[in-house]
């Protein structure tokens, strides 16, 4: 039944199994609780000990074929996955394995379609700590050949390397288990390059991370470090505002966009708190009164203070951030009246309105001649046009007509920071002018959604160039990745972007660091016959139903008490095989 109704979509609650059980079924872009142990099909099922409340005995009642849709066993605070015993867990295996068995005909099971493999939560009760037991089905067609079971025993943490396993003992179990006469190995690491860069625990906290995966053939060591002919690919998690970042300025202009533009939506704009420092109103009369003695219209350059904001606000970036990130110097006229008013200079509706009538006066009165980017479309823009040959429009200053003048100044200034960014990068521009993150045929929300993309995508950019050293030959493709995702998915900076990289590019942070998890794969034979054991150690536990019935499964022991040592998890994943045929 829960096969049939996830055909179109994975079901959001847990089904009921007689008294104790709730399955879930679980896939698609969903967090899989196994995928730190095994990787395998897109869709399990995950069997769990159901949690009760008050309201699930009439649920109990009315359940038919043992089997029941149990969304109210869900209480509105869930105490988090709850476990089964692993005498329960084997008996639901058996039943698994005989309703995928066709030679169990006395069952009277018309319907042998191959089922998602299935995953129960263990409480670790047993010797050997059993946290999960899994069946995997083996398929030859649409037929089931047999079943693959697995056993995951987890116990940690531990910082005593004597507990860990010997690689030839692991091997030897595996032949005798398997009567294999030949067996292969494989490695995997994983290592977290923030910390390895020297960056503080505020990035981790904020939900940023950079990791990179390595896998190679061949292990001959426990915890041996990968070889520089492994395959790599570096993992990029990075939430924007980091107050650190070389382009923080860029992500308070854009927070101020955002909020301007909800002002359009919602007819209510929250300004910000008035600086200490000087308003936006006087800053913008001493503009107009700078520009008023350059009747040539020569702004290129910028006023004095203006040069030495850019050259303050780039004295604190690292110098490989400098060379390729910094304030543009071809600022026009409406980008430095932005510039003037952003943030916490404007802080009132009425402060705007007095600041666009003095600008819009000066226009009138021919007292300016301001120069302005060829192709600039916003509405200021065309009065500053029409300024030049005497004639202007009336503006009703009332409204959200100040607000959407200021949202489109500002919105032209930050794309074209990007736009001189990417540009620097080679080839990089012609994925940004494929009129997409600078389109001007969508609303100004839309435009503005599309410029946190390209700031998300900027962040990832700048993060590898500053933190990892990475050149062009590696940002390239990197940008290409990200903006290909967000040229089809809405912002999302949980995502992780992966780019495939050769591990010498990052060994230096790597090589004298501890793995945040490192794990061999034994196998042997090939095809439906292969098996596999897999050891691991991990700095996180490998399960999340770790709970007062089960609290010796994870015994805190450290060597000497010493807070020094790094506390890993141990994780054993068995394998036995049973054909059907």
């Amino acid at each position: 039944r829960i096969r049939e109704e996830g055909k179109d979509s994975i079901p959001e609650h847990p089904y009921l199994y007689e008294t104790d059980v709730e399955i879930s079924l679980v896939g698609g872009s969903c967090k899989s609780p196994i995928e730190r142990f095994w990787n395998g099909s897109s869709a399990v099922y995950i069997l769990q000990k159901a949690t009760h409340n008050e309201e699930s005995d009439s649920m109990e009642e009315s359940r038919a074929d043992d089997a029941v849709y149990a969304p109210e066993l869900l209480p509105k605070e869930s105490p988090g996955p709850l476990a089964l015993s692993v005498g329960r867990a084997k008996q639901l295996i058996s039943l698994y394995t005989m309703v995928q068995n066709p030679n169990m005909t006395h069952l009277g099971i018309s319907d042998l379609a191959v089922l998602p493999p299935l995953w129960v939560r263990c409480d670790g009760s047993d010797p050997q700590h059993t946290c999960w037991i899994g069946a995997e089905p083996l398929r030859a067609g649409n037929k089931v050949t047999g079943v693959n079971i697995y056993m995951v025993s987890c116990d940690g943490p531990t910082a005593d390397k004597m507990r860990f396993a010997n690689l030839e003992e692991l091997k030897k179990e595996h032949r005798i288990r398997h009567h294999s006469s030949v067996v292969t190995t494989k490695g995997f690491a994983r290592y977290e390059l923030i910390a390895a860069a020297a960056i503080e625990d505020t990035i981790a906290e904020s939900g940023s991370n950079i990791y990179v995966d390595i896998i190679w053939n061949g292990v001959d060591k426990i915890l041996e470090t990968p070889p520089l002919v492994s395959a790599a690919t570096l993992n990029i998690a990075l939430e924007s505002g980091d107050p650190r970042s070389p382009v923080f300025h860029l992500y308070r202009e854009l927070q101020f966009l955002l909020a301007l533009a909800e002002g359009l939506k919602t007819d209510v704009t929250e300004w910000p708190e008035p600086s200490e420092s000087e308003s936006a109103l006087k800053l913008v009369q001493e503009f107009l009164a700078d520009l008023k003695k350059k009747l040539d219209g020569d702004c290129v350059s910028g006023t004095k203070s203006e040069r030495e904001k850019i050259k303050c606000d780039t004295s604190a970036v690292d110098s490989c951030i400098k060379s390729i990130f910094g304030e543009r110097g071809d600022l026009d006229f409406t980008e430095q009246l932005w510039c003037k008013m952003k943030g916490k200079c404007v802080s009132s509706y009425q402060e705007l309105i007095d600041c666009f009538t003095l600008v819009i006066k000066s226009l009138e009165l021919g007292e300016i001649q301001p120069w302005i980017h060829q192709g600039s479309s916003s509405f200021l823009s065309q009065l500053i046009q029409q300024s030049y040959h005497g004639k202007m429009e009336d503006v009703p200053l009332s409204g959200i007509t100040p607000i959407r003048m200021l949202l489109e100044i500002g919105l032209e200034k930050v794309k074209k920071d990007y736009v001189s960014f990417f540009i620097g990068e080679p080839d990089t521009c012609s994925l940004l002018f494929q009129d997409y993150f600078i389109s001007t045929s969508v609303d100004l929300q839309e435009q503005v959604h599309r410029a946190q993309k390209l700031h998300h995508v900027l962040e990832i950019i700048v993060s590898c160039t500053g933190l990892l050293q990475f050149r062009h030959e590696n940002l390239f493709p990197l940008t290409q990745i990200c903006m290909q995702y967000y040229k089809e998915n809405p912002l999302n900076e949980k995502h992780v972007f992966q780019l495939p990289i050769r591990p010498a590019l990052v060994k230096k942070f790597y090589q004298n660091d501890n793995p945040e998890i490192w794990k061999v794969e034994i196998s042997s034979g090939h095809g439906q016959k292969e098996v596999k054991t897999m050891w691991q150690v991990s700095t996180n536990a490998p399960v999340e139903h770790g709970t007062a019935d089960n609290s010796g499964l994870f015994s805190d022991s450290t060597v000497n008490g010493s807070s020094e040592e790094w506390l890993y998890f141990i994780t054993m994943t068995q394998c036995s095989q049973v054909q059907f045929m």
